[in-house]
This record gives C-alpha cells, structure tokens and sequence, in this order.
C-alpha cells in the first residue's frame, strides 16, 4: 500500500485497528500469558485478528508486540525472543493486510520508573526501544506507533529510539485520565503540554489511546489540538473497564461508540479507532461513519 502520508492525505480520515489483547483472550490467552509468544506459538489466531479488523475496513492495523521489548520480556524470562517475536509480529500483520491497510508496529512502555525516580536509566531505555524498533521495521510495518505512555520523558525517550532506527512515520500516544485538576497522565502530563512536547521533539502524529471511553477522549482530542497542528491518532477504549466475576470487561457497545464519531472527528482526530474492549464490530461501525463523512468533505 502507499505511503502513509500520501494515503492519509487522500483519504483526509483513517481508520485505526481496534482491541488486541480482549481480542486474543476471546482467543483463549490466558491471564499473564505473555501475549507476544503467540506471534510464534499461534501466529494462525494473531493473523485472524489482524485479518478481521482489515475486514472490517481498517486502513491501519497494529502489530502483536505491545510487550515486545527486551525489558518487558525479561520479567517472563523471555528476554531472548525479542527479535523472534518481534519479526514474527511485523510480518503476521504485514500477510494479514494483503496491501488493503497500512501497518504500524505497536510499542508500549517499558515497564519499569526511569531515573531519578526509578532505576532505569535513560540510556538502556534507548538502547531497548531501539532494538524494537529495528525488529519491527525489519520485519515490513510501514510505521511505528508508541503508546499507552505516561510518562512524556519515557514517550521522548522512545520517540527519538524510533527516529534513529527507522525512517518510518512515528506516532506517540499517551493515556489520559480525568481528576479533579482536569485531563492529564498518572504522571501529572496535561493534553496540551504532551502534544506541543512530542510535536517538538519530532513525532508525525500524537494521540491518545485507552484510558476511558470516547466521550472523555473527546475532550482529550480538543486539548491535544490545542497543543499541536499535527494529525491526532485517537483510539479510545469502550467505555470505562469493569470488573465482573474476576473478568475485565467494556461496556460501551459498537453502535453507540459509532455514534460519536463526527464529535472525535470535528475535534481534530486525523486517524481514530479503538483501544481496550473494541472488537472488529465497532471497527466496522467506526469505518461506515468515517465513510459517510469523507463523503461529505467531497
């Protein structure tokens, strides 16, 4: 498929891929299984995730490698398969697209506090990402997304490992929650400051993904834009989770996420899908209205 900036400039509105992990637990990955390993152990239930949201009219699809650096792996005793599972996880959603979307390597946390407040020094974060990164862009995504970030110097941090080991557009995403001092990351960030940060410090698109449902992430868009002239990628969960009988589940459903579309659209959202709790069926809801509405920008 054509490069991002060229499709996006064409298309003025792009549909983003929804939930992996809820996915694969419908799947039957169980709680505290690594979901990475399945990229090499079941890559046939990780493809028919990526194949179904390319089905249901994605023109981006992420990869199974949210966990996927070294430092994460570790905590499993996994720490040698991050180039195994990483390729593994860029070339199940590269086949699965088949030239119909676009595909973006998913990079979460790192999971563990950087200096000064934890261990983790800046360096090693870097160097970690970096490793990624280089696995996912060997393995044929067309882009590389961050997110799921807290921290605005962890998302720089990634950010820049992206930019030196790639030349793939990179988007940074932070997750913001609402308190009684208004919207801002568990680490104090605010919408507005993350956007003009991250702009600065040279990322293609910023955004927002999980947290709350789209209504809170509608807000979220406005202030991101407020911040910044870059595309927004927004992909709210659906609705809050809950917990129910030991089980994590979402509540908002296809239809009525689908409903709010114009709303995250007319607040500057560029590329919008769906994070925690999504399936294929919102992704299908969300492309229908994405439709109707690059219609009428015709």
């Amino acid at each position: 498929m054509a490069d991002f900036r060229k499709v996006l400039s064409q298309r003025q509105i792009l549909v983003a891929d929804g939930a992996w992990g809820t996915e694969l637990a419908s799947k039957g990955l169980d709680p505290g299984v690594v979901p990475e390993r399945w990229n090499s152990e079941r890559p046939e239930e990780v493809r028919a995730v990526a194949e179904a949201y390319v089905a249901a009219g994605s023109d981006i699809i992420l990869t199974n490698t949210f966990g996927g650096t070294r430092i994460k792996l570790a905590r499993a005793g996994l720490a040698n398969r991050v180039a195994e599972f990483n390729l593994a996880g860029a070339e199940l959603s590269v086949k699965a697209a088949a030239g119909q979307a676009l595909v973006f390597g998913s990079v979460g946390p790192c999971g563990e506090v950087l200096e000064p407040y934890g261990e983790l020094g800046e360096a090693d974060a870097r160097k970690h990402f970096a490793e990624q990164v280089r696995w996912l862009a060997a393995g044929g995504v067309g882009g590389i997304v961050i997110e799921t970030m807290a921290d605005l110097n962890e998302a720089r941090i990634a950010l820049a490992a992206a930019k030196e080991s790639c030349r793939l557009p990179v988007v940074v995403c932070m997750t913001f929650e609402k308190g009684p001092a208004g919207l801002a990351t568990m680490m104090g960030v605010r919408p507005e400051q993350a956007a003009r940060e991250l702009a600065a410090a040279g990322a293609d698109l910023v955004g927002a993904n999980c947290g709350a449902g789209i209504a809170q992430v509608i807000e979220v868009t406005r202030e991101l834009r407020a911040g910044t002239n870059l595309p927004l990628w927004i992909k709210p969960n659906a609705g809050r989770p809950e917990l129910v009988e030991g089980r994590t589940v979402y509540r908002e459903p296809p239809a009525e996420f689908a409903a709010r579309v114009g709303e995250l659209v007319a607040a500057g959202a560029a590329v919008l899908g769906g994070c925690c709790g999504t399936t294929p069926e919102h992704i299908r809801l969300i492309a229908q209205e994405v439709a109707r509405l690059r219609a009428g920008k015709r």
